[in-house]
């Protein structure tokens, strides 16, 4: 507090009271402008300036007033101490006459004593009306209290008065000058932005004229692009961006940070850059800057864009003040040019919709004239019209009832092959079974012609049940009844049993095979392996049989026609008899041959290839004719993809085809071990056929096991009650009277029955039938003709369940 301040208020004069008054309210003035600079409430500073500010300084002009005065004050004061000193002087000579020496001592130390005061308050008094800094004033001793004191403390309180105007006028010179600035350049700005109606130009004004303003080296203008979390900035414009900084999509360390800036809708200030960051050049060398600001410009609350700058040094709040309002003028001017933009294209779309219209409009009318010729014709074909729908109802009523005797047909149809099959099974079965016993020569007593014979009719009844099977499954994909049955399939697997199969045969004819499968590979594959060993089977044995010598070789690897990428290719080539051009494209067709007189050298039904393919598109796959050339041999390939169906992975694992070829029958291997179990058991084999039993009976002998014969399902259930040492029953399906199925049942509904094994023999083999079997309570199924190794097999196994 000034040592004006400190006086009492009756003490000082007129003068000091308005004095302190006018600097207590310029003091309160000055920190209410600090206060808004510091909250940005830039509006608000102007209205104090223009309101408070106009006020004081006319109270400043009135304060100078004061101070002249003051002066003028002191001033008689200094005279009225002259007229003092020398009234002194004449009391000094008085005293000097009359106090003799010591009191003319006393009164000269007294006068110089004054008159040194008095000098030192001339002085200080000249000093202030000529010294330039108002902020540094000299101040007066106080030696006494008395009246020279007492003018030295009020020079001293009106010094600390005058120091603290002139130090807080400098502060609000510089506030006003501040604003000028600010309103001067954000004017400037915003002028520019007046007619611009391009985004791009805009963005090259905001850039260019903003980055010198604030005395920034660099700067770089985003646009916001695209919708929703998508928004990308985009850079639009720069300034002193050199071809050493191209590429840069921001200068930011981060690299992010002007998506950053839109996305928290906030300034991010960096002073603290990276030296690897970027550099200014200029012909004279390159530097990195200090600082680096980024803004984000809004409108109504949505970033628009991202302004980038850097500078040699820090931005200060005023600049940063600038940055922020010219980036609100920038956001005003880009939601104006945005709608602007808009307006063009509507109004680009709503003309060519205009011209479209207008073309349309000159179309409709054409049209109404032939819409006006039609409508006669019209009218003179509405009677045939009707005429005619008569004649269609009648047709559409005929082609219903054709619908359902077709269908009819094919229901009778499907009948038909099954009991065909069945008929046709049940001969073969005994055939094919005594066949294999003879052809077997257990007690040695045949002739080596003798056994050949036996396996020529082993052989042909095998062909006579591929014929059955091949027309099974032709009506069965006709129906649309095929079954797929996906599971794991080792393509190692596939590989050894189409050796074995096949390399006999090959030997025979005394042609090669090869089956080569090519690295790289998956190990497994999920698909139906029944189907996919019978459509090769078939391919390989088309090739064999049309090949008299050279080779037949089967080729596994990844497919190299850009319509199956990605699948696995199968290709069989032959160097065979060939097919001919004229011929080609009906070889997939079903019942069709290459030669179909009586006297062909080939024999065949022609079902093969046509099965093939339909079992391949079921598959997924496709199967084609790749080349072929008549003397020389063809190659057929079947396309296969790896994973068959949706939802389903490959297991390319070792241990997984182990387990997986393990799950297949671990029964099986319990049979290797158990070899003689069949020995001594009883067996109850039910069939109406008396060929079928005595062919398993004579089979099922050589094993040394009992066979007890049942010929039908009621007679099954009477043996049962009064054999309770029965191991095992094969019960044939189609029979007479109490069928399988329903002996099955009745088995099951007695207590000392219920773990009996049950082996379900049927002819039929249609689709479902194993499902059915197990069903009702069937222990395993085998279709016909019976497969005597594979059916001693399954008996082992359940014989030997504990």
């Amino acid at each position: 507090m000034s040592s004006l301040e400190q006086m009492p208020l009756d003490d000082l004069t007129p003068s000091l009271v308005m004095l302190r008054s006018i600097i207590d309210d310029y003091v309160g003035y000055t920190e209410n402008v600090k206060k808004l600079i510091r909250e940005g409430q830039n509006i608000q500073i102007y209205q104090l300036i223009d309101e408070d500010g106009i006020l004081l300084l006319q109270a400043m002009d009135l304060l100078n007033e004061i101070i002249d005065f003051e002066i003028k004050i002191i001033d008689e004061t200094i005279a009225w101490a002259k007229d003092d000193n020398h009234r002194a002087n004449a009391i000094f000579v008085l005293v000097l006459a009359v106090g003799l020496l010591t009191g003319g001592g006393i009164s000269l130390w007294m006068l110089q004593d004054i008159t040194s005061r008095m000098n030192q308050l001339t002085v200080a008094m000249q000093q202030v009306t000529s010294h330039s800094d108002k902020t540094s004033l000299p101040r007066l001793p106080v030696i006494a209290r008395d009246e020279i004191g007492e003018i030295a403390v009020a020079f001293n309180a009106m010094a600390d008065d005058l120091e603290q105007y002139t130090k807080r006028e400098k502060v609000y010179y510089r506030v006003m000058e501040e604003q000028n600035w600010l309103k001067t350049n954000l004017g400037h700005i915003t002028a520019l932005f007046q007619g611009v109606e391009d985004i791009k130009i805009l963005s090259k004004i905001a850039i260019s004229q903003l980055t010198p303003m604030v005395e920034a080296s660099f700067g770089v203008f985003y646009l916001l692009e695209g919708e929703g979390e998508e928004r990308r900035p985009v850079r639009m414009a720069d300034y002193a961006a050199g071809d050493g900084n191209r590429g840069w999509e921001c200068f930011s360390a981060g690299g992010d940070l002007a998506l950053q800036c839109a996305l928290e809708k906030k300034t991010i200030l960096l002073t603290d850059v990276p030296k690897q960051h970027i550099t200014v050049n200029s012909g004279l060398g390159a530097a990195v800057p200090q600082s680096i600001i980024l803004v984000p410009i809004e409108f109504e609350g949505q970033v628009l864009a991202v302004v980038e700058m850097a500078t040699f040094k820090e931005f200060s709040p005023l600049q940063q003040m600038l940055i922020s309002q010219v980036g609100r003028n920038i956001g005003i001017a880009l939601n104006r040019i945005g709608g602007y933009m808009q307006v063009q294209k509507l109004l680009a779309e709503s003309q060519a919709l205009t011209e479209k219209l207008q073309a349309q409009s000159h179309q409709l009318r054409k049209h109404q004239e032939e819409l006006m010729l039609a409508n006669e014709k019209l009218d003179k074909q509405y009677h045939e019209a009707e005429k005619r729908a008569a004649e269609l109802e009648a047709a559409q009523l005929e082609l219903k009832e054709k619908a359902r005797q077709l269908a009819l047909s094919s229901r009778y149809k499907s009948e038909f092959l099954s009991n065909m099959s069945h008929e046709l099974r049940t001969p073969l079965n005994s055939l094919m079974i005594l066949a294999r016993l003879l052809a077997d020569n257990k007690e040695g007593n045949l002739t080596a012609k003798q056994m050949e014979y036996a396996e020529t009719i082993y052989s042909s009844g095998n062909d006579l049940l591929d014929l059955i099977n091949d027309i099974l499954d032709l009506s069965r994909l006709e129906a649309g009844k095929m079954q797929i049955k996906p599971e794991y399939v080792s393509l190692a697997e596939v590989k050894k049993d189409l050796e074995r199969y096949f390399m006999p045969v090959a030997r025979k004819k005394k042609v090669d095979f090869l089956v080569e499968l090519e690295s790289g590979l998956p190990k497994t594959i999920y698909t139906d392996r029944h189907r996919l060993m019978q459509i090769l089977k078939n391919l390989i044995s088309n090739a064999l049989k049309f090949t008299e010598r050279g080779h037949v070789h089967l080729v596994i690897c990844g497919a190299n026609n850009k319509d199956f990428k990605g699948q696995l290719a199968f290709s069989v080539s032959d160097t065979g008899i060939g097919i001919a051009g004229d011929r080609q494209h009906y070889i997939f067709e079903a019942f069709r041959q290459l030669d179909g007189t009586t006297s062909r050298k080939y024999g065949g039904t022609g079902l093969g290839l046509s099965i093939c393919r339909q079992l391949a598109d079921l598959l997924g796959g496709h199967v084609e004719l790749t080349s072929s050339e008549v003397g020389k041999g063809s190659t057929f390939t079947f396309y296969l993809p790896p994973c068959y169906g949706d939802g389903k992975t490959l297991q390319d694992a070792s241990d997984a085809e182990e387990k997986t070829a393990a799950a297949v029958d671990d029964k099986a291997a319990r049979c290797v071990d158990n070899s003689d179990i069949l020995q001594g058991c009883k067996v109850l084999v039910v069939d109406d056929d008396m060929r079928n039993v005595f062919s398993i009976t004579a089979a099922l002998e050589e094993q040394k096991m009992e066979v007890v014969f049942a010929e039908n399902g009621l007679e099954c259930l009477k043996v049962l009650n009064h054999r309770p040492d029965i191991d095992i029953v094969l019960m044939d399906i189609m029979m007479s009277g109490m069928d399988g199925y329903q002996a099955i049942k009745n088995i099951r509904k007695m207590d000392r029955y219920k773990d009996l094994p049950i082996i379900a023999i049927t002819a039929k083999a249609m689709k479902g039938d194993r499902e059915k079997c197990l069903a009702v309570g069937a222990s395993d199924y085998i279709s016909k003709p019976l497969d005597i190794h594979q059916l001693l097999s399954v008996m082992r196994a359940w014989i030997s369940e504990p």
